[in-house]
């Protein structure tokens, strides 16, 4: 019995030292995601996150003060740290986008060469090339200094480097615009890239450059203050070759059913939340110049008119006169009642609502800018502001007689508009960007128009960044507390380096 038991032990000893670790493959799964996919995955990812209204991640609408909330007024106020929106925007992106591009990046460069064609492989490359410089500068422009990988600089995305440093925010755009330039000139219009996989522009390379361009343009204006020169340059440089069509603008189109609906359409419209109302702010704007754009942004509201009034609110005894159908924005920062505001419209509730990354109204913004500035670019900066806001009415629906009559009127009119020329681009850019809340704050803090008033209850003044990650300040310490300090202050109202007027 006891030679059989160590027979036995012996035996089990052989069974046990067996190489088992393939049974950790599964063989139904492919180890390695093409390029392609990543890429595509990237730009899904991208879009979701810009066009969200989970106020657990995007709040850049409330911020930029085109809605505000009903029962829950926290983000209104610029209560950023209850729910951790700075972490969630700065890991989604990272994570999300970032990574899933850097993969795609080696992914592309590791194939032989007898299995793709280097016109393809170089223009593969540039292609996440562009979406790659389109997120740093989200992530740059809303943080400030930040750990990053680029062509000469940073140690962000690398497995093995746990605690990156943080770039400077200065060298981070010079290192953009060098990688920009690499790839508009390695881009072959005549060959393939992504084909179909490509959700942005389906590979059509025309469409690419001009995008490329359009970034070097928007690169350009965010530098116009703080290094007039080198903004010269860039907006000269690009000027002639950026999205001159709304068929080059980038958008992302949703599907009617899931899981490719719009974002906001999970958000509020299927789960029957009551969040948000459309902010006083843009629709007193909106309404005190007749715009047309109104009735495409927001839905009416039913108003009883009364024949006595005291102190805003009808006097005792008063007698109701009518009833009138009217757009009624909510109080910027308060709680306000859902039904008695107008809300988004169902336009923008629809499941394929479209998402704008960027556009042909944002271009000829720029470049009405531009020419004020004196940077020589073609046409006159009013016909760029007319442009502009034609090219908006017409994205949303508004006919042409509708648009002619408001760029007739005095204080929409470029001539007689009131205000020097940021105030007059500002305002309407401002209108234009509705549902774009990530780029109107950006824009806001450029051009510091429209004048913008925290609420009473705010926790902080207006936000011009995000603070950096919880996780940031426990895991990667010793360089948050270097970038914090080198920033001037790890809170909401330090200014980015371009943001100096």
């Amino acid at each position: 019995m006891k030679k059989i038991f160590i027979v036995f032990l012996f035996l089990s000893a052989l069974v046990s030292c067996e190489d088992i670790t393939d049974l950790n493959d599964n063989p139904k799964k492919a180890k390695e995601a093409p390029a392609a996919t990543l890429f595509a995955n990237a730009q899904k990812n991208l879009s979701d996150i810009i066009t969200d209204s989970n106020v657990n991640l995007n709040v850049f609408r409330l911020i930029s003060q085109q809605w505000t909330q009903t029962t829950y007024t926290n983000e209104s106020r610029y209560d950023l740290s209850t729910r951790n929106i700075p972490q969630e925007f700065w890991h989604q992106l990272y994570r999300d986008v970032l990574k899933d591009l850097d993969e795609a990046t080696k992914s592309v460069n590791a194939i032989d060469p007898l299995f793709i064609d280097e016109g393809v492989r170089k223009n593969q490359l540039a292609l996440i090339e562009f979406v790659d410089i389109y997120t740093w500068l989200i992530v740059v422009n809303t943080y400030g200094d930040v750990p990053y990988k680029g062509k000469s600089i940073g140690e962000a995305l690398d497995i093995n480097v746990i605690t990156p440093k943080y770039e400077d925010a200065a060298a981070i755009y010079d290192d953009l615009i060098v990688r920009l330039d690499d790839a508009l000139n390695a881009i072959d219009e005549t060959s393939e890239a992504f084909g179909t996989s490509d959700i942005f522009y389906k590979s059509d390379m025309v469409s690419w450059t001009k995008f490329g361009n359009s970034l070097k343009l928007k690169i350009g204006m965010l530098l116009a203050d703080s290094n007039p020169g080198k903004a010269k340059d860039l907006v000269e440089e690009a000027s002639s070759n950026v999205i001159d069509s709304v068929v080059y603008s980038a958008i992302i189109k949703y599907k009617e059913t899931t899981p490719n609906t719009n974002p906001y359409y999970v958000d509020q419209v299927l789960s029957s939340r009551k969040d948000f109302v459309g902010a006083n702010t843009l629709i007193n704007t909106m309404t005190s110049l007749s715009d047309p754009r109104l009735s495409f942004y927001f839905s009416t509201v039913d108003t009883v008119i009364f024949d006595a009034y005291e102190n805003g609110a009808p006097a005792e005894g008063a007698h109701r006169l009518d009833t009138v159908t009217v757009y009624v924005g909510g109080k910027y920062g308060s709680k306000n009642a859902y039904d008695n505001y107008s809300k988004p419209s169902d336009k923008v509730r629809a499941p394929d609502f479209q998402a704008v990354l960027f556009d042909y109204a944002e271009v000829e913004f720029y470049l009405a800018e531009a020419k004020e500035r004196g940077m020589t670019v073609d046409g006159t900066a009013e016909e760029h502001y007319n442009k502009a806001i034609t090219i908006s009415m017409g994205y949303w629906g508004v006919s042409e007689a509708d648009i002619a009559t408001y760029l007739l009127r005095p204080d929409v009119a470029y001539a007689t508009a009131a205000g020097n020329f940021k105030e007059k681009i500002g305002r309407q850019f401002w209108i234009a960007l509705y549902n774009r809340g990530y780029d109107a704050w950006t824009e806001f803090r450029r051009l510091n128009f429209p004048n913008l008033v925290a609420p009473e209850t705010a926790l902080s003044g207006i936000p011009v960044r995000y603070t950096y990650p919880v996780s940031e300040q426990n895991l990667n310490q010793g360089n948050y507390e270097a970038a914090s300090a080198k920033i001037g202050g790890d809170v909401v109202e330090t200014k980015l380096f371009w943001d100096i007027n």
